[in-house]
């Protein structure tokens, strides 16, 4: 999943220090919110190295999340019987979703999740355009709704 890393880093960007993200909300590295829990703090340059090993753990709580998701909403003959590239592309996708907008945000594409497990792509792309989502980071939507599109 090494490509999914890369593509998640490309579209999140990096910053070796505390900076606001489009919501306001202290991340650091790339993409990672700032909790309370951690002990970062502002005006410190971290080591890549410390922010790889943030983003590791990042990447697999949004690997578990996307896990979950898939298993919950699709699992229809259609789906179950697409190549395991197809059904690689498709958690590829879903698990930069959840890395960005989080397993609940995720789950509530409701038509996303219906037309993906009836393997309609062109349609389940439209749901993902037709979201908040699309709003706040078009650009990263809109390749992620293409890869989901593209799927035949």
């Amino acid at each position: 999943m090494k490509n999914i890393k890369d593509r998640i880093k490309a579209h999140e960007g990096f910053r070796d220090t505390i900076y606001k993200d489009s919501l306001g909300k202290p991340t650091i590295g790339w993409g990672h919110l700032v909790l309370d829990t951690d002990n970062f703090q502002e005006n410190i340059v971290y080591s890549v190295e410390e922010l790889e090993s943030t983003f590791d753990y990042d990447y697999n709580i949004a690997l578990e999340g996307a896990n979950t998701l898939i298993q919950a909403h699709l699992g229809s003959i259609e789906y179950n019987e697409l190549p395991e590239q197809n059904k690689y592309i498709i958690k590829g996708v879903i698990t930069e979703m959840v890395f960005q907008l989080g397993t609940t945000g995720v789950s509530k594409f409701k038509q996303m999740w219906l037309n993906l497990d009836s393997c309609n792509f062109g349609r389940a792309s439209q749901e993902m355009m037709d979201s908040r989502w699309y709003k706040q980071t078009q650009a990263r939507c809109i390749e992620l709704s293409g890869i989901i599109r593209n799927i035949k």
